[in-house]
Order: structure tokens, then C-alpha cells, then sequence
């Protein structure tokens, strides 16, 4: 059953110039039932206007009931660690020039108040896994790190993490068989190269998983490299947009579309008997198609 609280800043700590560790504690969070599943996601409830602590949503069944709460105030950020004896949720916040999410972290103190659910995982490889890529740029970084750390120790696996400068590395966890290789650029500040990563990865024998997380628009050939090239199932990859360069733009540019278009891309999702892979597919061609 999802639920949705309030939660407390208890520590922040600064892990490189593009990335804020904040720990978030308080009572509601003593039974917090993590899913244990590295990327697991939870909608973040920002204080806008002044508000000491933003007010909750309803819930809808299994999720939020998006119909009480304003867009404006909410993002989705995966969860780094979750400590049941500390009773406490931490989140790493890539920190950058504007944005509510980014602005709200960069000024963050102990004693700030948000809101966040209780999560959903994405991360889903095949029975019998034997190796694995993890590919991601700064806003997926979190997210990969922890999904190594979760790991069986048999498990090959190839860590690639695109940040934006040196000092924006950060340590890796140990795991007996990770490779891992660090790709400097992307992030907003040069393109980025992820989906050239993903295309030049060798892809052992065996039972294996693609994870890759990065700038939405990035990952359109990356994840079309994985379906339609390699002719992968959906079981065998995930490719996760997790932020799009000059968002606001993008929303704006979204928004100014003809009703019909709206009304086009919408019902491409309400395809029941549809491979939902195959509608992200044409979802993401009718978005390129639009110039977005």
C-alpha cells in the first residue's frame, strides 16, 4: 500500500561540487519499507511559497493521486541507502543553477521539511544473471552505485559513470568481479556520451542486463540500440530518462502543442494490448518527430 509522509533533514554533506547527500529522518520514517532494489524511486515534495513543510497528496490505489497535488512542487529521485536502525532515508540531489529540486538542496539544513512515498523499484534483470552494464551520468550515478553495492558477488559487472569534471568522481563501492570506467562530459555542459557507450560495450555470453540512466533525449539511440539492433527483450535492459536538458523549455514547447497532437501522444499509452516497450518506441520517435 503506498503511503506518503513527511520526512526531516538530519545531515547534509556535500560529496563533490555537483552532488549533495542529504539523510532525512524523523518518526515517519522508522518502518520505511524500502523495496531493496538499487534504483528504487520516490516522488520528493518540495515547501514552496514560504510553506515551512508542503501539504501531502491523497493516495490513488497504489500511487500518488497526482489530481491533489500541483506538479510545480514535486520531483522523483532515487533513494541511495535506507537505514532501519537509524530510521533514516538518504538521498544524493545533483546540485546545479536553477531548477526547484537543485535550488531547494543547495540551501538545505538540518530541520527542512519535505514530503516523499514509499518507493517503486525499475531495476528488473532475468533469472540466472550472470553479468551486467551500468551505465549512467550524474543523475543516475546514485542509483548505479547503490545497484552494485546490492549486487551477488558472482555477478560480472560494468560500471561507466559520465560526469561533468574530475572532482565530480566519487568513490565506487568494492564488488569482486566491477569493472569500472569513468567518462568525463555530458551532464548539460558538452553532449553527452552515453549512447555511444552503450553501442561500443561488448556483451558477454550468458544471461545478462543493460541498466542505463541519463538525459532522456540521450538515451533515445542508446535504447534503440539495445530493442531494435540488437534486438533485445524487454527483459534483458532498461534505459531510464531521468532529466532533459533545459527542461523548463522542453515543458513549455510540450505544452504549446495543437490539442490533437496532446491528445495523439496520450492515447499511444492507453494501448493495453500493446508491448509497452514498442509504444515507448513510437512515443519517443513522435517526440523527435515534434523537434522534443
Amino acid at each position: 500500500m503506498m503511503r506518503v509522509m513527511h520526512a526531516e533533514v538530519v545531515a547534509v554533506e556535500d560529496l563533490t561540487p555537483a552532488l549533495r547527500r542529504i539523510v532525512f529522518g524523523g518518526p515517519a520514517l522508522a518502518d520505511y519499507p524500502t523495496t531493496g532494489v538499487g534504483d528504487e524511486y520516490v516522488r520528493v515534495l518540495f515547501p514552496i511559497d514560504g510553506e515551512e513543510r508542503p501539504p501531502l497528496p491523497g493516495i490513488d490505489g497504489d500511487d500518488l493521486d497526482y489530481a491533489s497535488v500541483t506538479g510545480d512542487r514535486m520531483r522523483t529521485y532515487t533513494i541511495r541507502a535506507v537505514d532501519h536502525e537509524a530510521g533514516t532515508v538518504t538521498i544524493d540531489f545533483v546540485v546545479h543553477e536553477g531548477g526547484l529540486a537543485a535550488g531547494w538542496a543547495r540551501g538545505a539544513a538540518v530541520g527542512d521539511v519535505i514530503g516523499l512515498n514509499t518507493p517503486k523499484p525499475l531495476y528488473d534483470p532475468p533469472a540466472g544473471l550472470e553479468w551486467q552494464v551500468l551505465a549512467a551520468d550524474n543523475a543516475g550515478l546514485p542509483a548505479a552505485l547503490r545497484i552494485v553495492e546490492l549486487t551477488p558477488p558472482e555477478v560480472a559487472t560494468r560500471l561507466v559513470l559520465e560526469v561533468a569534471a574530475e572532482d565530480h568522481k566519487v568513490p565506487v563501492p568494492d564488488h569482486p568481479r566491477l569493472e569500472t570506467t569513468w567518462v568525463v562530459g555530458g551532464n548539460g555542459h558538452a553532449p553527452s556520451c552515453l549512447d555511444e557507450v552503450v553501442r561500443g560495450l561488448p556483451r558477454p555470453g550468458g544471461t545478462g542486463y543493460v541498466w542505463v540512466a541519463g538525459e532522456t533525449k540521450a538515451l533515445r539511440g542508446a535504447r534503440k540500440h539495445l530493442r531494435r539492433e540488437l534486438g533485445l527483450p524487454a527483459s534483458a535492459y532498461k534505459a531510464l530518462g531521468y532529466w532533459t536538458v533545459d527542461a523548463e523549455r522542453w515543458r513549455e514547447r510540450f505544452a504549446a502543442l495543437d490539442e490533437a497532437t496532446k491528445a495523439e501522444l496520450e492515447a499511444m499509452w492507453a494501448e493495453e494490448d500493446k508491448d509497452p516497450e514498442a509504444i515507448a518506441d513510437a512515443y519517443e520517435d513522435r517526440l523527435t518527430a515534434l523537434g522534443l
